[in-house]
């Protein structure tokens, strides 16, 4: 199973280096080895931004790092050149029919949200079917569909910033992907995510079906509204729909981060009070966990004994753990080992960072004084 596991990540780097290499080579032949340059630049540079921002939405129980590189690596390499291919081929087969003009509308407002948010999906649909687990609620399929959406995005905007560069309206392009709309396939995709969310944590079949299909159409349905307000309607018609659907959208998405944020902490609080009965965790302790301002104040306090990575280590734990309590509880467990010994492992891990914490007080404490009590 390790190898078979090896051999996945070894093929599927290979696959990701020779797509991006193809899609390299696409670019400058489109537009030569200075918009390939400048395209690089404009698109690579702010990413970092985009991708710590997206990452933030998750911050009380990371997912891990490999999964979020692979939804990355997917949406930046195998969704692209899928998109890239079909949304070709069909612009292609309507313009020898109906004319070039034709076959260019129908890529655009037609094929392209089909096929680049069902290639974006894949990712997700992965992750739902076999590592299901690692998607507690509407936060995890935020996080993925933003990771998706971002590397589709980015490697986009390589092609939209060098065919600009060309033509010399890399500047305005650039404000209206880079400043105005970076989030939009994130935003596209999220619909997904939270449909692939809700399924995990449906109980009937068709229920599942349905959230998922929901999802999906919802994400090309916004796709679509995106690309025929700046194809179709000219300036004005982006503008109205930007104002009137997408700002509005991506505030609901923020609230409804918040709202999410809130109900993991209430889920720490309800699945750990055992641990409080056992003498695991001091009542002072969950009350802690349960908190955003106690949680950021104790990981200020643990940053000046230099323990703030043990902190962080020790409230991830807690929460992983309250997420497992309450997948056991609701039915949807499908890990390789028992709920019960993963129980065990993690109740045996908070115990040993709280035993580490302690001790890294006591040596931080002025000589003398005893250690204050957490």
């Amino acid at each position: 199973m390790r190898a078979q596991k090896v051999a996945l990540v070894v093929g599927g780097a290979i696959g990701a280096v020779v797509a991006i290499l193809a899609m390299l080579a696409f670019i400058l032949g489109e537009a030569g080895p200075i918009g390939l340059a400048i395209g690089l630049f404009a698109a690579v540079l702010p990413a970092p931004l985009y991708l710590a921002l997206g990452l933030r939405i998750d911050r009380y129980e990371p997912e891990p790092v490999g999964m979020l590189l692979g939804a990355f690596v997917w949406g930046a390499t195998g969704a692209v050149v899928i998109a890239l291919v079909l949304n070709t081929a069909a612009g292609l087969i309507v313009g020898s029919s109906y004319g070039e003009q034709a076959g260019e509308l129908f890529a655009g407002n037609v094929s392209a949200p089909i096929v680049e948010e069902t290639a974006k999906a894949l990712a997700l649909l992965a992750i739902y079917r076999w590592r299901r687990n690692e998607l507690n609620g509407v936060l995890d399929g935020l996080v993925y569909a933003a990771m998706v959406g971002l590397g589709f995005a980015t490697v986009e905007n390589i092609l939209y910033y060098a065919r600009s560069a060309v033509d010399g309206s890399v500047v305005v392009v650039f404000v209206l992907r880079g400043i105005l709309s970076p989030y939009a396939h994130p935003v596209f995709t999220a619909m997904t995510g939270i449909g692939i969310a809700l399924a995990v944590r449906a109980r009937r079949p068709a229920v599942r079906v349905l959230a998922v299909m929901g999802g999906l159409l919802g994400a090309i349905a916004l796709h679509s509204l995106w690309n025929t307000s700046t194809g179709l309607l000219g300036g004005l018609g982006f503008l109205l729909a930007y104002a009137l659907v997408f700002v509005p959208l991506f505030v609901a998405i923020l609230v409804t981060v918040g709202y999410a944020r809130r109900r993991e902490l209430l889920t720490v609080a309800r699945e750990l009070r055992h641990e409080v009965e056992t003498g695991l965790l001091p009542p002072e302790e969950l009350a802690a966990l349960s908190s955003p301002v106690v949680r950021r104040h104790a990981l200020r306090r643990a940053k000046k004994v230099g323990a703030k990575r043990l902190r962080r280590r020790f409230q991830v734990a807690a929460t992983e753990l309250a997420f497992l309590r309450e997948q056991a509880h609701a039915g949807r467990y499908f890990g390789d080992a028992s709920p019960a010994d993963q129980d065990a492992l993690y109740q045996h891990e908070l115990k040993r960072l709280q035993e580490e914490l302690a001790a890294r007080a006591a040596r931080a404490a002025p000589v003398g004084y005893p250690a204050r009590r957490r």
